[in-house]
């Protein structure tokens, strides 16, 4: 049927790519204008353009902050641009998603509409996938951001930075990060660029929400981000709750309790699971013996609305939590949850609603505190919430249509710079474990 589509109106793809090629063209032709100037006058372009944005659009200008980055990172950084690459930052400023190959430079790329709509004094947001990438990728592209006198700035759980070329950490192992400067919160977010991870900008705006003077606020409005590894955050992170909880006066004595009335249960002929939806349903015979074992006549009188809730959270704990799967148990007794996409631990880190309680309980280790949520958002709904929204990433095809369905970005395809000589194969699926060693 695309095929047919395509014959019919011509490929979407191949218009997009044609159109933007001829703006590349005017990229080229400015190149040798900029090579000729000085340090100082390459400098002083960022408030000619800002000046210019008085009368003119981002779009307008584009041209010449596009032509000013490449000069500037050929400076400081040793790399010139590829027209590709010019491309690509094109995709990302119209707010789409840039699809690039792995290794085609997608972190050189971001600098060009970075720098174009950070002229705009609102801010620019790159949010990446791990604290390390926020680090290095904001420590080594600000050298052409500070070079052209734009300030950038990094937020990580606990810690903030703004880049300072005259402050050196020389015990840093990676010299790119050795100019992050430790600074406030609010200094990284008044940066005219700043670097993060996606978890520390949503919680940063739920603690934002949960503030009451002005002058705790953290974050300035939301313009414009370019999410990198968009399909991870965007489509299979996109549910995953952010939430800011407090301690709870409800007790926990009542977990232990019930951890032993759901080992008595059996799956099937009590209760039924779902694992692709994580729930799990008492049956009438499992009814029956829970009734039984609490010694009552009607488990779903008004008067065992608080037992139906442990009960219901220890047999979530008991089917469908698995240990060293979903979360590990810690040589201090404590249960750490398994981030499910990365396998990373994620420490400090609790699930809401007494779930994680009743898995405590389940292993046997000290039941915390169970907490409240104070606040709580979706990396959907967050993302949702930017003015201007782009993302790149080597593999968005498979997912163009939900990309467009859910936050009205187009997936656009970026041809490399020379052709892969990589041997890109098919998956190999295996029915067993076994069969796959």
């Amino acid at each position: 049927m695309k095929k047919i589509v395509k014959r019919v109106l011509g490929d979407p793809q191949a218009k997009t790519l044609k159109r933007l090629r001829k703006r590349v063209k005017d990229v080229n032709a400015l190149a040798d204008t900029y090579k000729k100037m000085s340090d100082k006058e390459l400098k002083s372009q960022t408030e000619k353009l800002k000046q210019r944005l008085q009368k003119e659009t981002l779009d307008k200008i584009l041209p010449d902050a596009f032509a000013v980055v490449r000069e500037a990172a050929t400076r400081t950084l040793g790399q010139r641009h590829f027209d590709v690459q010019l491309i690509g930052g094109m995709v990302l400023h119209e707010g789409n998603v840039s699809e690039m190959k792995t290794g085609e430079g997608k972190t050189l790329v971001a600098t060009l509409p970075v720098y174009l709509n950070a002229l705009t004094g609102k801010g620019v947001h790159v949010v990446t996938v791990n604290e390390y990438l926020a680090q290095r990728d904001a420590g080594w592209m600000a050298q052409v951001y500070d070079f052209l006198g734009l300030t950038t700035g990094v937020i990580i759980a606990d810690e903030s930075f703004v880049y300072d070329a005259k402050f050196e950490n020389k015990e840093h192992d990676d010299v790119r990060m050795r100019h992050l400067k430790p600074a406030t919160r609010q200094e990284a977010y008044r940066a005219d660029i700043t670097y993060g991870t996606n978890n520390e900008f949503g919680f940063d705006y739920l603690r934002d929400n949960m503030v009451r003077e002005t002058d705790q606020l953290r974050q300035r409005d939301l313009h414009f981000a370019i999410v990198d590894e968009v399909d991870s955050i965007l489509i299979d992170e996109a549910r995953t709750p952010l939430i800011i909880s407090a301690p709870s006066v409800t007790s926990g004595s009542s977990y232990a309790q019930f951890a032993k009335v759901v080992r008595q249960l059996k799956q099937d002929k009590d209760y039924e699971k779902d694992e692709k939806h994580k729930q799990v349903v008492l049956t009438d015979d499992g009814i029956e013996h829970v009734e039984k074992i609490l010694g009552i006549k009607n488990l779903y009188a008004t008067t065992n609305i608080r037992t139906i809730y442990h009960l219901d959270q220890a047999l979530r704990a008991q089917a469908l939590f698995k240990r060293d799967k979903d979360y590990v148990v810690t040589n201090d007794g404590e249960v750490v949850i398994v981030d499910e996409f990365t396998g990373r631990l994620l420490k400090g880190r609790r699930y809401n609603e007494g779930l994680h309680q009743a898995i405590e309980a389940k292993e046997g280790v000290e039941v915390q505190e169970e907490s409240m949520t104070l606040a709580t958002i979706s990396f959907q709904n967050y993302f949702r919430l930017y003015d201007k929204l782009a993302g790149m990433t080597g593999t968005a095809n498979t997912e163009s249509e939900e990309f467009h369905q859910i936050y009205k970005l187009d997936v656009v395809e970026i041809p490399p710079n020379k052709p892969v000589v990589r041997d890109d194969r098919a998956d190999r699926i295996y029915k067993t474990e076994m069969g796959k060693f």
